[in-house]
């Protein structure tokens, strides 16, 4: 069981990541990792709604939607789940953290309409995932999501300083540098099992 539970998290992290494996989750990805401070915020933040948003999912398909047999239900009550963690969560960060909530801006609220989320959301029931497996999926996932947030938000801070050509700087660089980590991440295929 612990192996099968790893093998989850390392291929949600590292095989199957959301952003640079399905491209999902690129809006974040490219607006907020200019600089690693925010980058980091948003990584934990949407990893955090990830977590909860497949224990909620799991316990509201498994109970209600599949118990009741209410299967027309479950987009929506995907989105709701998501929609209210992530107030909650911006609720927090506006009253802890004001000068975070300001440079995080737009991207905090947009967690709500992140694809990555919904498509987690909906991918655990088709995974077959028991409880504990949709949750490290969904921590999986996010961890993915923060690790790629941090070393594109790395890669970019030092690109600040390095010589770029004039024609590069700015989205050219950005999206070549994405280019170049899905096709280091697509090397991870086949070195851990995808569960």
């Amino acid at each position: 069981m612990l192996t099968r539970l790893v093998l989850i998290f390392l291929g949600a992290v590292l095989v199957n990541n959301f952003v640079l494996r399905y491209f999902l989750g690129i809006c974040p990805f490219l607006g907020v990792t200019g600089r690693v401070e925010s980058a980091t915020a948003m990584g934990f933040a949407t990893t955090f709604v990830m977590t909860i948003t497949a224990a909620v999912v799991w316990i509201i398909n498994t109970f209600i939607i599949r118990g009741l047999n209410l299967p027309f239900l479950e987009y929506v009550s995907d989105i709701l789940v998501i929609a209210s963690l992530v107030q909650l969560i911006e609720m927090f960060v506006r009253k802890t953290n004001p000068s975070l909530y300001r440079a995080l801006g737009i991207y905090l609220p947009l967690i709500t309409t992140n694809c990555s989320i919904l498509f987690l959301a909906l991918f655990i029931p088709l995974r077959n995932y028991s409880f504990i497996e949709s949750i490290v999926f969904g921590f999986g996932a996010g961890m993915g999501f923060t690790f790629v947030m941090l070393l594109m938000s790395a890669i970019r801070e030092e690109l600040d300083f390095a010589e770029v050509p004039k024609s590069l700087r700015g989205a050219p660089i950005t999206l070549i540098t994405a280019g170049l980590l899905a096709l280091v991440f697509m090397g991870f295929t086949g070195l851990i099992g995808t569960a």
